[in-house]
């Protein structure tokens, strides 16, 4: 698609949360959180000429491989919400899209995440195919106040569910959302963790994708303040999530 005539380097889109979208609590479910933040970053890459079916024409795909969210609120049942999002840097094979929530006005979230461009038929990164010169990039703004840091997955970790992706944890990419991953691992926190907002921040990291049928383990790693998830497909880690507590 061409450049969308509206286009422009920042990206406000406003979304009204809806009873779906909410946990037991009245508050927006982490999960959905992220789906958000997703859909903002896939309409501003849309409009910018970017999105998933300008890249298709060269069988290539954005890819999730990194995503820290910082939590100060979580928005309610019936909140009107507005995502914006920029990009940090952008060359070659790689991007870091910064993304933040608010409400009234007041920031609530902050989000980093670290994209990469893949070939959907290699099931390989590769460079961008597709121009991006219009991009302004805003290296200095950052949204949140950390950077990525290293999850260590402890060897001490407990193994404690155990599945098989099938057909709707899969996106149009063909392998697992990002999203799935984290659902996957919030099913198995303790409810009052969720319920009670503990979680002040989180981070996650997509180190090899999954596809249907796969059998794969969930671990677990609990510590004062934090709790890091491993999820395994033949003993080889795929994903991780640490949940960092208040």
């Amino acid at each position: 698609m061409p450049i969308a005539a509206n286009f422009t380097s920042i990206l406000n889109k406003d979304f009204e949360i809806n009873f779906t979208q909410c946990l037991p609590s009245g508050s927006l479910k982490y999960t959905e959180l992220c789906n958000l933040l997703q859909l903002t970053a896939a309409e501003h890459a849309e409009m910018g000429g970017i999105s998933f079916s300008d890249m298709q024409e060269f069988d290539q795909a954005w890819v999730l491989s990194r995503m820290r969210v910082e939590i100060n609120a979580l928005p309610k049942w019936k909140d009107t919400v507005t995502v914006k999002t920029w990009i940090n840097s952008l060359e070659n094979s790689r991007s870091v899209r910064a993304l933040e929530m608010y409400v009234n006005g007041k920031k609530i979230v902050g989000c980093e995440t670290f994209w990469a461009v893949f070939n959907t038929k290699t099931r390989r990164p590769e460079l961008l195919s597709l121009t991006h010169d219009h991009f302004k990039l805003f290296p200095e703004i950052k949204a949140t106040q950390e950077g990525f840091s290293k999850i260590d997955i402890n060897p001490e970790k407990e193994e404690i569910f155990s599945k098989t992706v099938i057909l709707s944890d899969l996106d149009i990419v063909n392998h697992v959302n990002n999203v799935k991953y984290l659902e996957w691992c919030m099913d198995l926190v303790d409810e009052n963790i969720i319920l009670k907002q503990k979680i002040k921040s989180f981070e996650m990291n997509f180190m090899k994708e999954l596809s249907l049928r796969d059998q794969v383990v969930i671990h677990e790693n609990v510590s004062d303040d934090c709790i890091v998830f491993s999820i395994t497909k033949e003993d080889k880690n795929c994903y991780a999530l640490q949940l960092n507590l208040k």
